[in-house]
């Protein structure tokens, strides 16, 4: 089971997420004859340049309560199923101003990942 986000997503939410709200990092612990780096996560958050935020499950739904969405959650042993509904004041005039948020991926961490990335899509965030 996933326990945080990969290094890919990460740079991804350190684009979007106040960096404040991570609970771990990565950090360059080799650099490889290719010059490429290899990195490892690590149980607090950064204080390196050159380490990438990183969040633990916890604390992505933990920002989801910050922000007062509160998704619904339904899972098996195939998939996570994530949705969010949300109010748009600024549509509040219309007949309707529920907007409703689905995704679905094969972790929690990944769920809580492309729920963040549509959420920045639409411009909730």
């Amino acid at each position: 089971m996933k326990a945080y986000t990969d290094l890919e997503q990460s740079r991804k939410l350190a684009e979007i997420l106040p960096l404040k709200t991570a609970d771990m990092c990565y950090r360059i612990v080799a650099y490889n004859p290719n010059d490429t780096q290899e990195y490892q996560a690590y149980c607090f958050v950064g204080t390196l340049e050159s380490d990438i935020p990183c969040w633990s499950l916890d604390s992505l739904l933990n920002y989801f309560r910050e922000i007062d969405f509160f998704p619904e959650i339904d899972a098996d042993e195939c998939s996570v199923t994530m949705n969010i509904n949300y109010y748009d004041e600024e549509e509040a005039r219309l007949l309707a101003p529920i907007h409703n948020i689905k995704v679905k991926a094969e972790s929690f961490i990944d769920a809580c990942y492309e729920m963040i990335i549509k959420l920045h899509e639409q411009k909730v965030l």
